[in-house]
């Protein structure tokens, strides 16, 4: 069992992100062609997130990963003929960018699908290398005989052209790159500037990272593969210092690690624990989640992995659980609660259905009951949505407090709001019964107080009342040698424990009930409280300015759970006071205060919110 170490630990911006996985392809048609396009994606916007964190008919999504963009012979995009151009069935490079504008202002990052490992048999390059260019040849990897060997999934990977053949993982229509020629990387790199620098996303995904570079006979996780991706990175801090690359390596955790550590990739996706998740969920036992989180929170660096439940490439997770609700909303709440960078495939915050072919778990998203699901007026769009929107979508999820959409609005939300849950610590609780699934996540506030959220998970089909989960006394909200008893303030679900009660060796929760599927999300409050006590003080929130980065202006939010008296301080990187923006007796409830910087230079600034008897430090950036 972790018990976690009394301190913060370091993580990135990218903690405090939800992602959502977007298929321009299948979001939203603005033009009634039967195609998702950007200008879809701005009309929709409001959907993802409207900007305004009081109101409750958005999602609150702060990161987006759209699918490939670029020019493709294919509808899925990941075979690019032009790294530097924008699909134009998606629109024109203008679009692209009043779309990142837009996501930027609602406080929004957005990376984009790098595929770099291979292109399209149509790219410019393999065109001039199949007719034996000087410059291009060596772009590809050529061979005048068939080398005799097979994939790593024992397909074909040498296609013949000509009298010679060319080596391609995946199929002939998507050759790869040969990053021996030096050409080749600084191309790649160049594309990579290029969307940082001209163009203003925030990172990339990283399509297939473990084929990049094959070393003879051996196809993935060479050496080499492992040397290019600290190249990689290392020209990406170079463009941006704050942009970062994740990436798919779609291994066992021992392996997917080689890829992250050593200045590699910034973090990769985890997809032994989102089976163990998943698995967990179909067979009602917290065994297979509690090791490995166990395994994966020991041996990453600090949070930095991607969490997630399903993707394009796998069948969507309302037809993995056979259609049920309940364990939908389950598995939604653990992951969105554990440790790392949670990412959403677009349509499963409704638990739209869906197995392969690829194309069936990509169909455009349920909007609405209307013609095309609301995802277009072309009453036959490039892919029919599945059979079922009449009754699923959103429209009508959004409209119900007990939906799964109404869930991930909720848990998205609880996530983005409490630190403890995008940078703090993890600690498994220990209970008798493998149907029980409980944990901790903690952070140190700046004055030396703790401040965590508890999350209980009923796995089973049946009801459970629980006698104790015990948790050691890292972080313990009591001292040693005291029987304080703490109350409880439910954050989600309807837990019905009463209260926290300390030991000299531990501290447990005591009297828990849950019904069967749930997961209960609470908070203790910080001293001690008898179980009348009607308010339960807890951590003020400082969430995230809105747009952030900023010019000229930002909004600074932040919310209070009792009234109290607080300054608002803007500093420079040096610290220099720049501005006090509230200073005074405040409410209990949400607040908004304007930081004006126009007459101020681009660069870092920090704000400062303090109380009697707590106070939160975050930064922003201003860019002229």
């Amino acid at each position: 069992r972790n018990k976690g170490q009394n301190r913060r630990r370091k993580t990135k911006w990218w903690n405090e992100r939800v992602f959502y996985e977007l298929f321009v392809r299948s979001f939203y048609d603005s033009d009634g062609d039967g195609i998702g396009d950007f200008r879809g994606i701005i009309e929709k916007m409001d959907y993802l997130n409207d900007g305004d964190p009081l109101t409750d008919s958005d999602l609150g999504i702060t990161g987006l990963w759209l699918m490939p963009i670029n020019p493709s012979p294919s509808y899925h995009g990941y075979d690019v003929t032009d790294y530097k151009a924008i699909n134009p069935d998606y629109g024109t490079m203008d679009d692209f960018k009043e779309f990142l504008d837009l996501a930027h202002d609602r406080g929004i990052a957005v990376i984009i699908d790098f595929v770099m490992n291979h292109t399209s048999n149509r790219h410019p390059w393999f065109e001039a290398s199949q007719t034996n260019d000087p410059f291009y040849r060596d772009f590809y990897r050529w061979s005048a005989e068939h080398p005799g060997i097979n994939g790593p999934w024992g397909q074909n990977v040498w296609h013949q052209s000509g009298e010679d053949f060319y080596y391609g993982l995946f199929w002939g229509g998507m050759p790869d790159l040969n990053y021996d020629n030096t050409a080749v990387r600084d191309s790649m790199f160049a594309i990579s500037d290029f969307w940082m620098n001209e163009i203003g996303i925030d990172g990339f995904r990283q399509d297939a990272v473990l084929y990049i570079h094959e070393d003879g006979d051996t196809l993935k996780n060479t050496q080499k593969t492992l040397n290019f991706w600290n190249e990689f990175n290392l020209n990406t801090k170079a463009a941006n210092p704050d942009a970062f690359n994740v990436g798919e390596a779609w291994e066992p955790t021992e392996t997917v690690l080689k890829y992250i550590s050593n200045d590699r990739l910034d973090y990769a996706f985890e997809f032994d624990l989102a089976n163990a998740i998943v698995a967990s969920v179909i067979n009602e036992s917290a065994t297979q989640i509690s090791s490995q989180m166990e395994y994966v929170y020991n041996t990453y660096p600090f949070l930095q992995f991607g969490t997630f439940l399903t993707n394009h490439d796998q069948n969507r997770l309302m037809s993995v659980l056979e259609g049920d609700v309940e364990k939908n909303k389950l598995a939604a709440a653990m992951y969105l609660t554990l440790p790392g960078i949670p990412y959403i495939y677009y349509g499963e915050e409704i638990g739209q259905l869906g197995v392969k072919p690829d194309e069936d778990i990509r169909r455009p998203l349920q909007w609405s009951d209307e013609l095309s699901a609301g995802f277009s007026t072309d009453p036959s769009p490039w892919r029919a949505p599945y059979s079922d929107f009449p009754s699923k979508n959103i429209e009508a999820q959004q409209q119900d407090p007990s939906s799964l959409w109404s869930a991930y609005r909720d848990l998205i939300k609880l996530r983005t709001n409490y630190t403890a849950l995008n940078q703090g610590e993890y600690e498994s609780g220990l209970v008798d019964d493998p149907e029980i699934y409980a944990y901790k996540r903690g952070v140190e506030q700046d004055n030396g107080r703790p401040w965590h959220l508890y999350v209980i998970s009923n796995l089973s089909s049946g009801q459970k009342t629980i006698d104790k989960i015990a948790f050691s006394q890292k972080f313990a909200e009591c001292g040693a040698g005291t029987q304080n008893a703490f109350a409880v303030e439910v954050l989600y679900g309807t837990n019905s424990a009463e209260y926290f009660q300390c030991t000299e060796t531990e501290y447990h929760i005591i009297n828990s009930t849950l019904e069967p599927y749930s997961v209960s999300i609470f908070a203790t409050g910080v001293g001690g409280l008898s179980t009348e006590e009607d308010h339960i003080p807890r951590e003020f929130d400082l969430s995230q300015n809105y747009p952030n980065p900023f010019n000229p202006s930002t909004n600074i939010l932040f919310e209070l759970p009792v009234a109290t008296d607080l300054t608002l301080k803007v500093y420079d990187i040096t610290g220099r006071l720049i501005q006090t923006l509230a200073n005074g007796q405040y409410p209990q409830g949400t607040h908004k205060v304007m930081f004006d910087a126009s007459g101020l230079s681009s660069g870092i600034y920090i704000y400062r919110l303090e109380t009697s008897n707590s106070s939160i430090t975050k930064k922003m950036t201003l860019i002229k």
